[in-house]
């Protein structure tokens, strides 16, 4: 069984930063795809970034791209968000995802969900 754990988020003034880490843990050692979504009152669920089994490999959304940055510890499912300049419209509850190869951005394939952190900035 696969249990994910999120951690940080919290309040923050439009323009500043934020960080979001993400540990994915089972009996195994296989190395999981981690990515980051987002859920905003009334909206539906978007992908927001990812990186590859081995962290070689990143993806993000347009809307985040040039100011989040995803990383990962190597060997381990372990992932960091960090967010800068944020903005009001980042407002939203993040969601920690795993799932095997390959990296995709449909949040529908993930098969194994953290529980969710919120992410709030003021303007």
């Amino acid at each position: 069984q696969v249990q994910v754990v999120e951690s940080g988020g919290g309040l923050v003034q439009a323009g500043g930063s934020l960080g979001l880490s993400c540990t994915a843990s089972d009996s195994t050692t296989v190395s999981f795809v981690m990515a980051w979504f987002r859920q905003a009152p009334g909206k539906e669920r978007e992908f927001v970034a990812a990186t590859s089994w081995n962290g070689g490999s990143t993806y993000y959304a347009d809307s985040v791209k040039g100011r989040f940055t995803i990383s990962r510890v190597n060997s381990k499912n372990t992932d960091y968000l960090r967010m800068n300049s944020l903005k009001p419209e980042d407002t939203a509850v993040y969601y920690c995802a795993a799932k095997l190869n390959p990296v995709l951005t449909t949040d529908r394939v993930y098969a194994h969900w953290g529980q969710g952190t919120q992410v709030t900035v003021s303007a």
